[in-house]
């Protein structure tokens, strides 16, 4: 008896893991977003090039499998929020974003595996808004800073690993191809700063098939 009832629960795990990463499969996923900035750019005033922080937000990605291996990704986010500094007179300025990004993946294995591998690539937007300069930079003579939205390339790899039939943990590494112009004034004069971010983001998050 008591061997019927392992074999009956076997039988029923088994089932929920066959019809994970399915075509016409539609999931979301949520969780920690880190982007970490690889910035560089012009070298600003003399004083060398812009620096930029980390940030963390909730990420939130929805899936779409065409089939059991291929899969369309879009990527959002609550809005990040950087500080920007230069050289040694520390952080002059703020700025939010959003990137929103489309994937196109290939999923590894088949749609029975637990663990599902995969890779992306895709386009990224990422709009700039609410950027503006903190009493430091406004001390030293800085006004009127806008950056522009940037289009560029971008690269995923990552994992599910499927619990039961609908949830899913997920761990992901992106990257964003962000280049942009930071344009502000010094003393009146008007500058315009080629500036690179091209960030690593980091997701842990949790998954829900619909």
């Amino acid at each position: 008896m008591r061997l019927a009832k392992c074999a009956l629960l076997v039988a029923l795990a088994i089932p929920q893991l066959a019809l994970a990463h399915e075509a016409g499969d539609f999931f979301m996923r949520a969780g920690s977003a880190t982007v970490r900035p690889t910035e560089g750019s012009d070298n600003v005033l003399g004083m060398g090039g812009f620096n930029v922080s980390n940030d963390t937000q909730l990420g939130l990605t929805f899936t779409y499998m065409a089939t059991d291996n291929i899969g369309v990704e879009l990527l959002a986010a609550t809005p990040f929020r950087h500080k920007v500094g230069l050289g040694p007179t520390g952080n002059l300025a703020t700025v939010r974003q959003l990137p929103p990004t489309l994937m196109a993946q290939y999923y590894f294995f088949d749609s029975k595996s637990q663990f599902r591998p995969y890779v992306g690539v895709g386009i990224n937007y990422t709009t700039f808004y609410d950027a503006k300069f903190n009493q430091t930079g406004r001390d030293a003579g800085l006004t009127d800073l806008s950056v522009k939205d940037s289009w560029g390339a971008a690269g995923q790899v990552g994992v599910d690993y499927q619990i039961n039939r609908d949830w899913m943990l997920n761990a992901s590494l992106w990257y964003m191809d962000i280049d942009t112009t930071v344009k502000f004034k010094a003393n009146g004069q008007q500058q315009n700063i080629d500036t690179r971010i091209d960030p690593w983001v980091f997701f842990f998050g949790v998954g829900y098939r619909f």
